[in-house]
């Protein structure tokens, strides 16, 4: 069975009906980091929708900022976060923030609609989807452009890790500011919030780990404004402090 984008971005709007709401390790990647690594991909144009359009992360993929109105509005929003150092990792585990991929973690958009968190992001994100016989879940293969490096690849469940889910703010890095302290329901909220998660190149999600975007940033410069803009939405919404040097960078790659 297999469903295009836009057929697959109806059946999650109706399957959001009335809820409401609104990677771990470490490593920076040839490209990563500031700029003057990495490639300019126009790839990333056209692809996916721009965050300022998205604020609750249920549209598909992660378009390029490109105008100067746009980057200041992405300043704007960054200009609001709140710094503090980053704490240590003391007593972080995985599986703090639930089980991966949990259809039961409340407040946030699709849980309960009998699909895991994974396969409703493929489902969300990919393009000439094809469901595994008998099912309207598990996707056994797809389209997916990746947001990061502007690739467009050709998935299947056979090779599953070659997709790979990025929590956009990483559960570590939340971990270390002030997540630690929540009560387990927010850092499951975290965990499977579709406005936190990208599913993107498993390499590329691999080398990011847990860093901030100061020390990791996609390697398509064309995305780094709109990925600065997703950190700080999700950071906005459940109320987490980023490092100074994270911010900076953020703002950076808006024009700041």
């Amino acid at each position: 069975m297999r469903l295009s984008r836009g057929r697959a971005a109806g059946c999650a709007a109706l399957a959001l009906g009335a809820l409401l709401t609104g990677c771990d390790g470490t490593g920076l990647p040839d490209g990563g980091g500031l700029p003057g690594g990495g490639v300019s991909s126009a790839a990333s144009g056209g692809q996916g929708t721009s965050p300022l359009d998205d604020p609750d992360g249920t549209k598909p993929g992660l378009a390029a900022i490109s105008s100067q109105e746009d980057e200041a509005r992405g300043r704007a929003l960054i200009e609001k976060l709140s710094t503090k150092g980053r704490g240590p990792k003391t007593g972080y585990e995985r599986d703090r923030f639930g089980y991966a991929w949990m259809d039961t973690a409340d407040g946030v958009p699709l849980a309960r609609n009998g699909c895991d968190t994974r396969n409703d992001l493929l489902k969300r994100d990919g393009q000439d989807i094809e469901f595994r016989s008998g099912s309207d879940c598990v996707i056994v293969s797809m389209t997916l452009h990746d947001p990061y490096t502007g690739k467009d690849i050709a998935w299947k469940k056979t090779d599953a890790s070659e997709v790979q889910i990025d929590h956009v703010v990483p559960l570590s890095y939340a971990w270390q500011m002030g997540a630690a302290r929540w009560p387990e329901s927010k850092r499951k909220q975290l965990a499977n919030d579709v406005l936190n998660l990208l599913p993107v190149e498993g390499r590329a999600n691999s080398a990011k780990g847990d860093s901030g975007p100061a020390s990791w940033l996609p390697p398509d410069k064309a995305i780094r404004c709109s990925y600065a803009v997703r950190f700080a939405q999700v950071a906005r919404k459940y109320e987490l402090s980023v490092t100074t040097a994270d911010k900076q960078a953020m703002l950076t790659q808006c024009g700041g």
